[in-house]
C-alpha cells in the first residue's frame, strides 16, 4: 500500500491568515471546499472556521456536479461519491458496499467527470470557482480518532474498524486528490489544523500553484483575431503545433490534436513515438483519448518495445531525472534531466520544453491513421499464425494435435531450466534470466479472440521467432467463464491447440504455469458446472483416450512457479491457510 502522495507534498511558505486558519495565499474563503476520510476532523475544522454547518454530497460520477446544490454553500464539509470497478453508481467509503466488500474496492478513476475549461463573458469558469482542500492526517491519527469518539455517540462508520481499514480509506482520498491535482484541478493537501497547507508538487513543476500566485500574462495584439476574442471572450490563442514531415524545432509550449496519427518526438539524440490509442471495436461516446509512447515502432528493437500511456488528465515530465521512463524506454545522455512536460488535456497532448539548453523536435511518421497501421501489423501477425498452424486457425485434427502433444511432454520432460526434484525430473520451479524480457499473460479461460489479440500486438510473434522474448502463460487457458458457455469447451479445445504450437515452435520462450482448471479433476468447477469432467468428455469424444491421457500427463509435468532475478509469478497468491503435504510436494 504505497501513498502516492508520500514525496511530493510540499507546505506553501506564503500563506495567509483568515480566522485562524493558515490558508494559501490568493484563496478567497468562498471558493473552499473541504473533505477527506471519516474521521479526519472536517466537521471540527468547518466549525472552528464559521463554514456552513451542513455536510454535503458530490458524486464524481455525475456529469455537472460542480453545478450541484451541494456546492452553492461554501466553505463546507462534503463528502465524495466515487467510482470503484465492479459498482455501476459511485459509493463512499463508509457506504456498506465499501465496508463489506471482501477485499477494498479498486478506484476507477476514468470515470471521474471533470469541468470543462472554459472561460470567457458568458461562460463559468468551473475550475476557479472551487478549490479542494482534502484533510488527510496520517492512519494512526484518524484510527485514534474514531476510536476515541466512541464514548461520545454511536458511530455507524465505526462499526469493526480495523487500522488497516483506516489506511485504505486513506489511500482512496489520496489517489482522488492525486487524479484531480493532475486533471488540472485546485487541490491542496493539509495533514491536521495545526499543520500547514500543503500543496502537490511533482517532478518538473514549480513549487507555487498557478491558482495562489495572480499572474500577468501579455495579452495578445488587438491587431489580430486572437486579440479581439481575448477582449470579447477573455479566450486565448492556443498554439496549435502543426506537425509536417520535416523536423521542427520546439521552443515553446505547443498543442497537438489527438486526430488518429502519430509523431515522433526528439529529445537531444532520442527518438520517442507517440501514438494515439484508438482501441477497435468501440463506439466514440465510449472513447478514452489517451496515447502511448514508446523508444521503437519497429520488431526490429533488440526487445518487444516498452511502453507507457498518458491517460486523459495526466503529465508526464520526460528526462532523465525520471527513473521510471529512463529504465522503460533507456533514454540516453543527450536527453536532459528534464527535457520536456507532456500533459494530456482531453485528449490533446501539450509539450513543453523545459531546458533552454537542451534540443526538442517534432516531426510527423506518416500520414496513416492508428486504426490502419494497426490493422495492417495485425494482419501480418495473423498471417505468421497461420503459418505456425500450418493453416486457418482452427481445431487441428487428431492426428497432428496428438503428435504436438506428445513432442511436448518429451520436451517438458528434459526442461533445463527447471531445478530437478526428488524424483530426477524437471521440478515445479521454472527459472529465468534477468533478460528474458518475459511476456505475462493471465487467466484466459478460454478466450481465442484476447489471445489472438495479445499475440498480435508490440512484436510478440516476430520476437518469439529471434529468441527475444519469453512468453509465460500463468494457467487456466480453459474452461469459459462467460455465462452461457460455460459447458461449451470448443474454445478450449482451440486455445490449447495454438499454445501448444506456440510451445513446440519456440520450446525455450514459451511456457505455461499450472493453473486450478489445468486438470479433469471433477471437483473442478463453475456455478455447479462440472467443467473439468465436461472437458474431459469432450475430448474424448473428439479425440479419444489416448490424447486425454497425454493432455493429463501435459498438466503434471508443466511448472507450477516461473521465477527470475527481477520477478516470481504464478497463477494465484499463497495459501492461507493450512494445505494437505500432498499439495506441498508438488
Amino acid at each position: 500500500m504505497i501513498d502516492p502522495l508520500r514525496k511530493i507534498l510540499t507546505p506553501l511558505k506564503e500563506t495567509q491568515n483568515i480566522r485562524g486558519v493558515e490558508l494559501p495565499i490568493g484563496l478567497e474563503f468562498l471558493q473552499l471546499v473541504v473533505t477527506g476520510p471519516p474521521g479526519a476532523g472536517k466537521s471540527y475544522y468547518i466549525d472552528q472556521i464559521g463554514g456552513w454547518p451542513n455536510e454535503g454530497y458530490i458524486d464524481l460520477t455525475h456529469k455537472g456536479w460542480w453545478k450541484g446544490q451541494s456546492l452553492t454553500y461554501r466553505p463546507r464539509e462534503v463528502h465524495l461519491g466515487i467510482p470503484f470497478k465492479g459498482y455501476k453508481e459511485a459509493i463512499t467509503v463508509f457506504d456498506r458496499e465499501w465496508l463489506d466488500a471482501p477485499t477494498p474496492p479498486r478506484l476507477d478513476l476514468s470515470r471521474i467527470k471533470l469541468p470543462p475549461a472554459q472561460d470567457g463573458l458568458f461562460v463559468t469558469n468551473w475550475n476557479d470557482r472551487y478549490i479542494f482542500e482534502f484533510l488527510i492526517p496520517d492512519a494512526a491519527t484518524v484510527y485514534a480518532q474514531r476510536t476515541g469518539r466512541q464514548d461520545e455517540g454511536y458511530f455507524p462508520v465505526d462499526d469493526d474498524l480495523t487500522l488497516s481499514m483506516v489506511e485504505e480509506q486513506l489511500l482512496v482520498y489520496q489517489e482522488v486528490a492525486h487524479y484531480l491535482h493532475r486533471a488540472g484541478m485546485h487541490v491542496y493537501v493539509r495533514k491536521g489544523l495545526n499543520s500547514p497547507p500543503m500543496i502537490i508538487v511533482e517532478k518538473g513543476s514549480g513549487t507555487v500553484p498557478f491558482w495562489s500566485v495572480e499572474k500577468k500574462v501579455e495579452r495578445p495584439s488587438l491587431r489580430t483575431l486572437a486579440g479581439w476574442r481575448y477582449l470579447l471572450l477573455h479566450h486565448r490563442p492556443i498554439n496549435w503545433l502543426h506537425i509536417s514531415h520535416e523536423n521542427k524545432l520546439l521552443t515553446k509550449s505547443g498543442r497537438i490534436a489527438h486526430d488518429g496519427r502519430g509523431f515522433k518526438l526528439l529529445l537531444g539524440k532520442q527518438s520517442l513515438y507517440f501514438q494515439p490509442e484508438i482501441p477497435l471495436g468501440i463506439s466514440k461516446k465510449e472513447l478514452t483519448k489517451n496515447w502511448t509512447f514508446s523508444s521503437s515502432l519497429h520488431c526490429s528493437a533488440p526487445n518487444s518495445p516498452a511502453f507507457l500511456r498518458l491517460c486523459v488528465g495526466e503529465t508526464a515530465i520526460l528526462g532523465r531525472l525520471n527513473q521510471a521512463l529512463t529504465d522503460i524506454v533507456q533514454l540516453d545522455k543527450s536527453v536532459a534531466g528534464r527535457h520536456v512536460s507532456v500533459s494530456n488535456i482531453k485528449g490533446d497532448l501539450v509539450l513543453t520544453p523545459l531546458d533552454n539548453t537542451a534540443t526538442t523536435s517534432i516531426r510527423r511518421l506518416n500520414d496513416l491513421d492508428h486504426r490502419e497501421k494497426l490493422e495492417s501489423n495485425r494482419y501480418a501477425s495473423f498471417i505468421a499464425l497461420r503459418k505456425l498452424m500450418e493453416g486457418p486457425i482452427q481445431e487441428l485434427d487428431t492426428e497432428r494435435a496428438l503428435s504436438d502433444l506428445q513432442q511436448i511432454n518429451k520436451i517438458l520432460a528434459g526442461e533445463s531450466s527447471r531445478p530437478i526434484n526428488k524424483n530426477g525430473e524437471p521440478g515445479g520451479i521454472l527459472d529465468l534470466t534477468e533478460d528474458a524480457n518475459a511476456i505475462i499473460v493471465g487467466d484466459l479461460h478460454g478466450q481465442v479472440d484476447n489471445f489472438l489479440k495479445i499475440l498480435t500486438e508490440n512484436c510478440i510473434i516476430h520476437n518469439l521467432r529471434k529468441r527475444r522474448s519469453t512468453l509465460i502463460i500463468l494457467g487456466d487457458a480453459i474452461h469459459s467463464e462467460i455465462a452461457g458457455e460455460m459447458e461449451d469447451m470448443t474454445s478450449s479445445v482451440l486455445l490449447m491447440d495454438i499454445i501448444l504450437r506456440l510451445k513446440l515452435a519456440y520450446p525455450k520462450n514459451v511456457h505455461y504455469i499450472r493453473g486450478n482448471h489445468d486438470s479433469f479433476d471433477a471437483t473442478i468447477s463453475k456455478n455447479g458446472i462440472s467443467q473439468g469432467l465436461l472437458h474431459k468428455e469432450h475430448l474424448l469424444k473428439i479425440r479419444g483416450l489416448e490424447y486425454v491421457n497425454a493432455m493429463n500427463a501435459f498438466w503434471q509435468q508443466i511448472p507450477y512457479i516461473v521465477r527470475s532475478p527481477i520477478f516470481s509469478a504464478c497463477h494465484a497468491g499463497p495459501p492461507l491457510t493450512e494445505c494437505p503435504k500432498m499439495i506441498l510436494l508438488m
